[in-house]
């Protein structure tokens, strides 16, 4: 028997039945399992590189590492340079999505936030689509409180600052559009430790206080006072704003305190009356100790007060730079309208100056008694034209001590003014 003829014979041997039912499935899947091996193997080798970069975790994001803060730390110069757009600037070090978690929970001033979470996990019983006497399994993951169910509220100490702050041109031009990369920070001579959002706010929520010098020093001009005052209200409240009015003189008057109802608020400064001294400090400091620095806020808000006086004191107790220190407790702005007309500044208006500027607000000195409404609605114009900044602190310790911030734009042709500094909490008890 030829060769040919003996590999024809062996391919027509036959098998047993089992053995035939047993191997033909192996048989016709093995060409199928060669081809989607093959298939994966091509897909992977030839996986576009374009891909690769999309799904690289955002963790790899560039961040800057302790080395680089504690070479920020020790370089003379308070204020970072610019950089180049591959190299984060020491105040606009892009955090990670950890990093941007946390939302702010209050003013300037490091406070503590409330979180949210179950005290107990309460297994579930019935709903509406389970069978009478089922009972839901325990969750795996961590424990949801149901919408319909209390929960406890745990309060932390969050090492936060937010600030607020307005970038103008030499001519006092509000800038806008500006990125954290445009800035240089430093905290206490440190730059932050992160950044943890900054964004351009035009809606932030306003806490407003509008204190008018109802001594007998102004008793001519309290009328054009009153009318700017409310002109002002009606403008600059929306939904999710409050204000407060009160007069001052030797004593403090709170005719309306924190309410969104523009006609309340009118009531109340057209119940004011002028006559008496000036005790302004001792206004200025019980109006922030009293009103400002007890709000609780669950988001970050603008708190500012709008001054209207001579800034001239006769009758205060406490001093000039006890009552700015109690603004920058409570994280309150301060904005002060001279209603001294005359020509020449005098000591008042220096007065006035000095608290605005160590606050982050700014004063303003009209050239006629009618012009102390343009003063009220260039006040207006910046509030709904400012920056928020929240960054974590490098070094912060809980002892109740004042932290200087030095905030400056990269570009010398514009100015930042913002608060010069705040408290930083104490343990608490």
């Amino acid at each position: 028997m030829t060769a040919p003829n003996r590999m024809n014979h062996a391919s027509r041997v036959k098998l047993p039945v089992f053995l035939r039912s047993a191997l033909l499935p192996l048989l016709l899947a093995a060409p199928s399992l060669h081809v989607q091996t093959l298939h994966a193997q091509t897909t992977l080798t030839q996986r576009p590189g374009w891909l690769h970069r999309l799904f690289v975790s955002s963790s790899d994001s560039a961040a800057p590492s302790s080395a680089e803060v504690a070479q920020s730390a020790t370089t003379p110069a308070p204020v970072s340079t610019p950089a180049p757009a591959s190299t984060p600037a020491p105040a606009s070090a892009t955090p990670t999505p950890a990093a941007q978690t946390p939302q702010p929970t209050s003013s300037l001033q490091p406070a503590a936030t409330a979180t949210q979470t179950p005290a107990t996990q309460t297994p579930a019983t019935t709903t509406p689509t389970q069978t009478p006497g089922q009972t839901t399994p325990p969750a795996t993951g961590a424990p949801q409180a149901p919408q319909d169910q209390p929960v406890d509220t745990i309060r932390v100490q969050v090492n936060e600052v937010n600030l607020i702050f307005t970038v103008t041109d030499k001519h006092g031009k509000f800038i806008t559009g500006l990125k954290r990369e445009n800035f240089g920070l430093l905290d206490d001579g440190r730059p932050p430790t992160a950044v943890l959002r900054f964004t351009q706010q035009t809606n932030l929520p306003l806490r407003v206080g509008i204190m008018l010098d109802t001594s007998s020093s102004i008793r001519q001009r309290f009328q054009f006072e009153q009318d700017s005052a409310i002109e002002f209200l009606l403008q600059i409240l929306h939904l999710n704003d409050r204000a407060f009015v009160e007069g001052f003189d030797i004593e403090t008057d709170v005719a309306q305190d924190f309410t969104n109802n523009v006609d309340l608020l009118n009531q109340g400064i057209r119940k004011l009356r002028p006559g008496g001294g000036t005790a302004l400090f001792d206004a200025l400091y019980k109006t922030c100790k009293d009103q400002m620095l007890p709000l609780q806020e669950t988001g970050a808000v603008r708190r500012a007060l709008i001054l209207v006086s001579d800034g001239d004191d006769n009758y205060s107790r406490v001093q000039e730079s006890d009552a700015i220190k109690m603004c920058q407790r409570a994280d309150t702005i301060v904005y002060t309208i001279s209603t001294n007309i005359s020509p020449s500044k005098d000591k008042g208006d220096d007065v006035l100056k000095a608290i605005s500027d160590a606050t982050g607000g700014q004063a303003f000195y009209p050239t006629r008694l009618e012009d102390v409404a343009i003063g009220f609605r260039n006040i207006e114009e910046e509030l709904r034209s400012q920056y928020h900044l929240v960054y974590r602190p490098a070094g912060l310790r809980m002892d109740g001590s004042f932290r200087t911030i030095y905030l400056q734009a990269n570009d010398p042709r514009f100015k930042v003014r913002a608060q010069k500094g705040y408290f930083s909490p104490r343990p608490p008890q």
